[in-house]
Order: structure tokens, then C-alpha cells, then sequence
């Protein structure tokens, strides 16, 4: 029997979560009274339910402080359970309750922003026994779902830290999101080639051009070699994903390139991973 507790920010996607995992067969149980979740326990234990989910997060009140007692306990009693962490940018999140109209639960009428980071801290001992922890700041729903897909369906490997390699234009702004940002103006334009500038980085002919420059090879070697030395101090830190920017003019042709080829080797590791072009359909 699978026992998942889905917990995680408010905003961060934890009723989306839950939707999931209904598809998936899932008996899903949301906002249990905390001095109910050991009963619950008890009874799937006694129960045919195969897979059961519960979502548990700050709606309890003061009544999570108990939560990490009863973990205990349901443990002591020799019954395993996960716990699926949803994270989430401080600043997604405010743009997400701003888009919806609601209020924070723990804002009170206040800034948003003072209700997140009392969210956070009062979470921060469920995040720290996380068996997964999904940081949804830059997931669709289907990227969502892929994820979840994989952990709870497919029962695949997961890693809890996840790349983001974004590629853009200058022209149009650094990414405000951006953990890294890397600028490749330096490397030969396609753009200059006439039978080349209305192609983008995505196309062979461009690459190909972008990458026969052997200080573009030379890039991609040191940026794989900084980044497989932070990426694990990182996560000693306790970050959980990474946006690596990658910028020149246009956002259209060598930082799409250099985007992919890095996409290329980092998935060699054992990191989540996603590519971005921001830019890549602007002025054409």
C-alpha cells in the first residue's frame, strides 16, 4: 500500500496535486482534522485501499503544530508514509493570489507577502522530512503532472532538484527569474548571414554555425564544469532548483543553441530538467 501526504504552500498547486492523484486510482482525503489523521491511519491500514493520499497544509490552524507528534506516532506504529512537499517562489505565489482574488489564510486582510513567509516557516518542519519536494514556480500543469506521473504512476526516479535552462534576449530584458545568467553575444551572429536570420537556434543549419566556433565549444565546456561543481553546493544549501539564463541579442538564435547543447550534457546527470526560449518567436 501506497500512503502519500500531499502538503506544500498555499498557491503552489497542492489541489491540482490531488486531482492527479485521484486519476491515478488515488483515495484522496483533503483537509483532515489533525487530531483525526491518526485514526485515518488506522483505518487504511485496516482498509482494501491500496493507494491513499492526504492533503494536510496551514487550513489546520494552530492544530499543525500537533502534526509532527502524530507523524511520529503513525511511524511508531509501523505504518510508512511519504510526504510530497509543493514549493513555490515567494513571488509567483503573490502573482497567483493577486490573479485569483483571494486572500492569503494567513494574511489576514494584509500583505501577501508577510502571510507566505509565515507560511513558510510554519511548513519548514514538513519540508525538511519531504520525501519529494516539487518546486512549481516554473511548471505548467502537464509538467505538473509528468512529475507526478512519474513518482506515483510510472514509480520512476525522481530528483528533488530541478534545472531550468532559459534562453532570451538582452533586447528584451534579463529574466527576473534567473539564478544564473549567462551572456553568449560574444559568439558569431547568425543573424548576419541572410539565409540564416529568419531561422532560429532550433534549426540545424543554426547550431550547426553557432557551434563550429571553437570558443563555443570551449563556453559549453567551463559552464558544464562550474555548474557540476554549484549544482551540489546548491543543494547542500537546501535550494531545490536552479534558472540558468543564457542571453544574446535576440533570444532567437545563439542562446537558443547554447541552451540546447547545455540541455544536452546536464541531461547526463541525475537532475530534473527543463528548456525554455523565452524570446524565440519575437520578431519574426
Amino acid at each position: 500500500m501506497r500512503f502519500v501526504i500531499v502538503t506544500g504552500m498555499s498557491g503552489a498547486g497542492k489541489s491540482s496535486v490531488l486531482k492527479m492523484l485521484e486519476d491515478f486510482n488515488y483515495f484522496c482525503v483533503d483537509n483532515l482534522p489533525i487530531p483525526l489523521v491518526k485514526k485515518f491511519a488506522r483505518l487504511i491500514i485496516q482498509g482494501k485501499q491500496e493507494r491513499v493520499a492526504l492533503g494536510i497544509d496551514i487550513r489546520s490552524g494552530q492544530a499543525l503544530k500537533e502534526l509532527e507528534l502524530v507523524l511520529r506516532d503513525i511511524r511508531n506504529m509501523g505504518f510508512s508514509f511519504e510526504i510530497l512537499f509543493l514549493d513555490c517562489s515567494t513571488e509567483v505565489l503573490v502573482k497567483r493570489f493577486k490573479e485569483t482574488r483571494r486572500l492569503h489564510p494567513l494574511s489576514r486582510g494584509g500583505r501577501i507577502e508577510k502571510g507566505i513567509e509565515m507560511e513558510r516557516e510554519r511548513l519548514d518542519f514538513l519540508k525538511r522530512q519531504a520525501d519529494f519536494i516539487i518546486d512549481t514556480s516554473h511548471l505548467l500543469i502537464r509538467d505538473l503532472r509528468a512529475q507526478i506521473s512519474r513518482i506515483y504512476l510510472d514509480d520512476a526516479g525522481f530528483s528533488n532538484f530541478y534545472i531550468t535552462v532559459l534562453s532570451f534576449g538582452f533586447k528584451y530584458g534579463i529574466p527576473t527569474d534567473s539564478d544564473l545568467v549567462f551572456d553568449v553575444r560574444f559568439l558569431p551572429n547568425p543573424y548576419y548571414d541572410n539565409e540564416l536570420r529568419s531561422l532560429n537556434g532550433n534549426d540545424e543549419k543554426v547550431s550547426s554555425y553557432v557551434m563550429r566556433s571553437e570558443i563555443a565549444v570551449q563556453f559549453l565546456d567551463k559552464l558544464e564544469d562550474m555548474l557540476l561543481f554549484l549544482i551540489p553546493n546548491y543543494i547542500a544549501e537546501g535550494k531545490n532548483q536552479l534558472v540558468i539564463s543564457i542571453g544574446c541579442t535576440g533570444g532567437k538564435h545563439r542562446s537558443v543553441t547554447l541552451a540546447n547543447e547545455l540541455a544536452k550534457r546536464l541531461a547526463k546527470t541525475e537532475y530534473g530538467l527543463k528548456v525554455e526560449h523565452r524570446d524565440i518567436t519575437k520578431d519574426t
